[in-house]
């Protein structure tokens, strides 16, 4: 029996968990660090996903037969090079393959040398310098920070007023640290958004169905962006013809670009979409599984997805048949009164036994802690509440229905998660 250890605390880390724990193949599942949704289903283990000589160690400790990475993070930081170094398995891509998402500048160039369909840009490390680019160029624009920034280093600027000052949060307030060194400034993009993610093994592309996330804090997409408020799969804005499209112009190129710049890509990759008039745009890369849109992908899955993973890092990844479940799954994020911004800790939560009750319902865990025997709230993004149904419509119900037995002081939730897609039934 294998031993596996999944990196992470979040949503999708308990997501991975939950499907890893159905596997006949697998005796026990670390984490580190977890949460208090994790612990049921794995031994939580107190170690930050940033240290990476601590996650090595532990991993020979205890002789881990796999290492699944769920954020970023580590994987910029190059934890896939560490741990093979010391003879480790780990699936995620290394260093430089994760700079694909790790430097925003990096991809945009990435993908105007191989043809990738993407917004016309321009990167700058001079804030002066960015805003006059912003006065000779035409808004709305889109201003991002290069580097890691949660999801929340993306804003649109719908005035020429509004793009400095994004410049100026970005470069010269450093609300994003680092991340915030460089800017690329994008056209602005029309369309719907969706994500498309893939397994791959550096040759083989094989795509999971589509999703699409929630960003933005608000119901009907408002106020600021969020890590996603929720997720729903399939996307009916993704057509077959759009999918036969995603594949041919952008993954597949993707990953034979990243091997052609010798950096071989294993892993998932994930391409942030904008469709328009037919046609898909990347908005960005992503190199590991989103969150939430993990959480109703995997309850889709019907395989075993260690055999997967695995396949992803011996590249045997053609010989691998992938089966999913055709009905609809829909996320639902709780969080915390404030977030994006500040937020209290420590409320108790209450309910979770009666929402795991509701039909085809699932309650994985984000920002969750123990104290005093009880489940508390832990971080902005509480819990992600998935559920399957025979249409979308009712998917969302049974998804809601499940949100309305859960409760905390403070908690918040959008109630539109899956509108867009009954508008395109």
């Amino acid at each position: 029996m294998k031993k596996v250890f999944v990196i992470g605390s979040g949503g999708r880390e308990h997501t991975i968990v939950w499907k890893l724990s159905s596997s006949p193949q697998i005796g026990e599942i670390f984490c580190a660090p977890g949460n208090a949704g994790i612990s049921r289903q794995a031994q939580c283990v107190p170690i930050p996903v940033e240290d990476i000589p601590g996650l090595a160690d532990f991993a020979e400790k205890e002789s881990i037969d796999l290492t699944v990475v769920g954020p970023e993070v580590p994987l910029t930081m190059g934890i896939v090079d560490i741990f093979q170094k010391r003879g480790l398995i780990i699936c995620g891509p290394n260093a430089r393959a994760a700079e694909l998402e790790g430097s925003k500048a990096f991809a945009k160039e990435f993908m105007k040398k191989y043809n990738i369909p993407t917004a016309d840009h321009r990167t700058f490390s001079d804030p002066e310098k960015a805003k006059e680019y912003v006065k000779e160029r035409c808004t709305p624009l889109v201003v991002k920070a290069d580097g890691l920034a949660a999801g929340k280093g993306v804003m649109l600027a719908i005035t020429e007023q509004q793009a400095r000052d994004a410049i100026d949060l970005i470069m010269i307030k450093k609300d994003f640290g680092t991340a915030g060194n460089k800017v690329v400034i994008e056209e602005f993009l029309l369309g719907e958004e969706a994500s498309f993610l893939a397994f791959t093994d550096g040759e083989t592309v094989v795509p999971m169905p589509s999703s699409q996330d929630h960003k933005a804090i608000y119901d009907g997409d408002q106020g600021p962006n969020t890590g996603g408020m929720g997720a729903y799969s399939p996307a009916p804005v993704v057509t077959s013809e759009i999918s036969e499209k995603v594949m041919k112009k952008i993954m597949i190129p993707t990953i034979k670009g990243m091997a052609a710049e010798g950096r071989k890509y294993r892993g998932i990759l994930y391409a942030g979409l904008m469709i328009d008039k037919g046609e898909p745009w990347v908005l960005e890369f992503n190199t590991r599984f989103g969150d939430p849109e993990t959480q109703p992908l995997l309850v889709k899955m019907k395989n075993d997805l260690l055999p997967v993973l695995e396949a992803t890092i011996t590249g045997n990844l053609k010989e691998m048949q992938i089966e999913w479940d055709a009905r609809p799954a829909v996320c639902v994020v709780m969080a915390s009164s404030g977030y994006p911004g500040k937020y209290e800790k420590g409320k108790i939560i209450s309910g979770l036994e009666a929402a795991e009750q509701v039909k085809e319902a699932f309650v994985f865990h984000a920002g969750t802690a123990w104290n005093n025997g009880k489940i508390v709230t832990n971080g902005g993004r509480v819990l992600g509440v998935t559920a399957l149904g025979n249409s979308i419509q009712e998917a969302i119900n049974q998804a809601y229905k499940a949100v309305s037995k859960i409760t905390w002081e403070g908690v918040y939730h959008r109630k539109d998660i899956g509108s867009k897609a009954l508008k395109r039934k």
